[in-house]
């Protein structure tokens, strides 16, 4: 059974007192669900991993970092490297977010190197990736998406996929209010998995969590989490609040 997943994605939001509370309140929301084969993951800024780590100990909330280096060291200002994020206790990390690649360049190519890494120092990634809105219109969706995850991740053994959790989220409906429907939804994540079973086996595609990161809310989450490809989601603005997320825990 693949392990169901709800990812929230700060950004750059919250100082370190309201990552605290917003933590704080999680804990209380979701201590007495289930959370049968479910993971309940935050992911707050750089500066603010280790308190959040901290607040999150022995609990049912995993903390996860927005990003990281492909170096182990060296003379690359502001950036956080692997090692950093695993002496305080983080050991995932989110990778090739939509807003990685508009604002800040990143590559598939690059993208590859730091999956490398991670894979390296016995990390795990969710990775994100997915079209824009003129490869929608111009139903070119589909091929976009196989490019991204060939150029990024097919270059990696069947083995390593234990260490990968994939994000689709149509660069479309991010932050716009706009969403892809469940039928959308659910029908690139059936074609992401057939063209992992196409490069590994059908044991590695079915056992990848795929998560859906678009304008996810409380009242979208249950019909899109009940689609069988569809393994839970990585939630933006919506994490920001405690009820909503909490909301969309329970949708899972």
């Amino acid at each position: 059974m693949r392990t169901k997943i709800v990812a929230g994605n700060w950004k750059m939001n919250n100082d370190k007192e309201q990552s605290k509370k917003l933590i704080k309140s999680l804990k209380k929301s979701i201590k007495k669900m289930p959370l049968k084969n479910t993971r309940v993951i935050v992911a707050p800024t750089f500066v603010n991993l280790s308190s959040s780590v901290k607040k999150a100990k022995n609990s049912k909330i995993e903390v996860v970092a927005q990003n990281m280096h492909q170096a182990t060291n060296g003379a690359y200002t502001g950036e956080i490297s692997g090692d950093m994020l695993k002496a305080i206790g983080v050991e995932t990390v989110i990778l090739g977010h939509s807003e990685r690649r508009t604002y800040f360049g990143e590559t598939d190519e690059k993208l590859a190197e730091k999956v490398n890494t991670v894979l390296e120092k016995g990390m795990e990634t969710i990775f994100c990736f997915g079209e824009l809105l003129e490869d929608r219109k111009s139903d070119n969706h589909f091929a976009v998406v196989e490019s991204q995850l060939k150029n990024a991740l097919f270059h990696l053994e069947a083995k390593d996929w234990k260490s990968i959790i994939l994000a689709y989220e149509p660069v479309w409906a991010i932050g716009t209010g706009e969403t892809a429907s469940p039928e959308q939804a659910q029908e690139m994540h059936a074609f992401i998995r057939s063209i992992i079973e196409k490069k590994y086996n059908a044991k590695v595609a079915e056992q990848v969590s795929i998560l859906y990161g678009g304008s996810v809310k409380p009242t979208n989450a249950e019909e899109i989490f009940s689609k069988p490809d569809v393994d839970g989601g990585l939630i933006g603005g919506a994490a920001l609040h405690v009820d909503d997320f909490t909301a969309i825990i329970a949708a899972i």
